[in-house]
């Protein structure tokens, strides 16, 4: 059953979860419209690197679509489709994908020229920590999850998660270092 798209965009997310549980394409198309930059945005900062960030989004909606049946609870929607992506990520580091430390300078400029100085830098530093403590970092401070939260969804102890967090922010503290400094101020 096709619906008219200006009652899918009016339509609250729990509606169209619903719908989507039955079968709905459109609906799901409307949950992925509102829900891709957020999902994107958390691949990116855990993996690094854009090209990438968008291949795993979109395996995370490929497999949100999949099992859009077995969520049980509408309201826990945004929490069940983090676990997914955290889930695809995890999976794709632990695969040892022959392409994940190819180069592909073009890609990476281009995807580079589309941020602000800052994000760039960011993204930079993030990239620069090791998988494990990237991901802690990106859930605790892009997703505000708490460090129980973190172990529960990544399988860390809750004294890893801890450290992984202290020991990252000290290394993004160090390489951003420069923002730190006082505007003005002259070295």
């Amino acid at each position: 059953m096709r619906l008219a798209p200006d009652f899918l965009s009016k339509s609250t997310e729990t509606v169209l979860i619903g719908l989507a549980r039955k079968g709905n394409r459109d609906a799901f198309a409307e949950l992925v419209k509102r829900r891709q930059t957020w999902i994107r945005n958390l691949m990116r900062r855990c993996c690094g690197d854009g090209v990438l960030a968008d291949d795993l989004s979109q395996q995370v909606f490929m497999q949100a679509w999949r099992h859009i049946d077995q969520l049980i609870d509408a309201q826990r929607f945004a929490p069940w489709l983090k676990r997914l992506a955290i889930n695809i990520w995890l999976q794709h580091k632990r695969r040892n994908d022959p392409l994940e430390h190819a180069e592909d300078a073009a890609e990476t400029e281009n995807a580079q020229l589309d941020t602000p100085a800052i994000a760039m830098d960011l993204d930079r530093a993030l990239a620069s920590l090791p998988d494990d403590v990237r991901l802690c970092i990106v859930l605790s401070y892009h997703e505000r999850m708490t460090h129980t939260e973190i172990g529960e969804f990544t399988g860390l102890p809750l004294g890893t998660v801890k450290s992984h967090l202290r020991r990252g922010t000290q290394k993004l503290q160090e390489k951003l270092s420069a923002y730190l400094e006082p505007r003005g101020s002259t070295p």
